[in-house]
């Protein structure tokens, strides 16, 4: 893969934002010890989530020889972590912006392939989970790319889900029923 100098500091400044908005998200207590604990983790689990979706949709156009890069959306960003002090997050940190001949089938795969990711990190973190490797963190990431891959199907906008449906309903059902069942499965064991 390609990379630009503006790409590399804008996936850094996303990654980074990422796991800042979740980290304040899930300290409760004004403590500085659990407040680098939960920039860790979320680094790890959120911060890798998002980079690893972005760089799936980012692979897969430039093998179908598409010009694309990530830019990140600075003040999503901001107002991700400004709303993690008032206990939610709406995350939007930006998108492969993508240029090129791209027929809807190789549109709708590349828009798959990072809810794909999100759902075969979802299943690695799992099988840490049981395998009882780092159980805690294993289970928030399970959790929060399960929620991603999710969040990422809704069928609207410009959203991913939105791409794949146009592409083939029967991939968009499948995906979309196995991050909800996922979604739901880690709210019960939660």
């Amino acid at each position: 893969m390609k990379f630009s100098t503006t790409e590399k500091k804008d996936l850094l400044k996303g990654w980074m934002a990422i796991s800042l908005a979740f980290a304040i998200l899930s300290t409760h207590q004004i403590d500085i010890k659990s407040f680098i604990y939960n920039f860790i983790i979320s680094s790890f689990t959120v911060g890798i989530a998002f980079l690893l979706h972005e760089l799936g949709h980012k692979y897969l156009a430039q093998k179908y020889n598409c010009w694309a890069e990530f830019h990140s959306f600075d003040l999503m960003l901001v107002l991700a972590i400004i709303m993690s002090f008032f206990g939610f997050i709406f995350a939007a940190p930006g998108a492969v912006m993508i240029s090129g001949n791209l027929p809807k089938n190789k549109n709708g795969k590349i828009s798959a392939m990072g809810p794909l990711i999100n759902i075969l990190l979802a299943l690695v973190f799992l099988a840490l989970y049981y395998m009882g490797i780092f159980k805690g963190i294993s289970l928030y990431g399970f959790y929060i790319n399960s929620l991603l891959a999710l969040f990422n199907m809704i069928p609207f906008w410009e959203f991913d889900g939105a791409k794949i449906l146009k592409w083939n309903k029967l991939v968009y059902a499948s995906m979309m029923v196995v991050s909800l069942l996922f979604v739901v499965f880690a709210s019960i064991i939660l």
